[in-house]
């Protein structure tokens, strides 16, 4: 019942937002959702169940959106390292918003949040941001490929003479997205000054 089940989804996202999880009851949810509790229980088998899924849903969602900000700068215009900002936009945007993704990438649960049933790649329990880092570029790069912008293999414009090539563009957007989530974990008022350092460091590496 794929209906039901983002229905119920939605509607624990709901109530996540509202109060702390432990204080969310399957009842509630299932009324929000205009379903029975067992049809709940049919979809998810346990509140635990339901917590996982959510989180899964929303860290997915929050990695597919980094690929998603890169291709949308590229259609408009911009070069390589604004792409990368973009990217850094989303991260911080996204943490500022989102609590369940700010919990996955500072790493502080707490009784406020479902955990995930197995960590997310980079993301979970025990992993911290370092990981994460990683797969943002992983999925911003794709976004950049989508975007026809940097063929796989090939060189990154607006790099170099000699072209910039994809390790070179992999190492530079790997930095870049680090900055933006120090920021996430230590913020700082605005988000002016930590795009600015993204785009300015994926341009050094670069041009390097």
């Amino acid at each position: 019942m794929p209906a039901a089940r983002e229905t119920l989804l939605d509607a624990a996202h709901v109530a996540v937002r509202a109060r702390s999880w432990t204080a969310v009851r399957m009842v509630d949810v299932a009324a929000a959702a205009g379903v029975s509790r067992q049809t709940l229980y049919n979809e998810f088998g346990s509140k635990e169940g339901l917590g996982a899924a959510l989180v899964d849903r929303l860290l997915d969602d929050f990695l597919d959106g980094a690929g998603r900000s890169v291709a949308e700068a590229c259609r408009s215009g911009a070069d390589p390292a604004a792409c990368c900002a973009a990217a850094a936009h989303w991260i911080l945007r996204t943490a500022r918003t989102e609590p369940i993704v700010r919990a996955a990438l500072t790493d502080c649960w707490g009784a406020r949040m479902p955990l995930p049933a197995r960590p997310a790649p980079g993301m979970g329990p025990g992993r911290g941001p370092g990981g994460l880092a990683a797969v943002l570029r992983s999925r911003a790069l794709a976004g950049l490929e989508r975007s026809g912008r940097v063929p796989v293999g090939g060189p990154v414009p607006g790099g170099p003479a000699r072209g910039a090539g994809r390790q070179e563009l992999e190492r530079a957007y790997e930095a870049g997205l680090r900055i933006a989530l120090s920021y996430v974990v230590a913020p700082e008022h605005g988000d002016e000054e930590p795009l600015g350092r993204v785009d300015e460091v994926v341009r050094a590496l670069l041009a390097g």
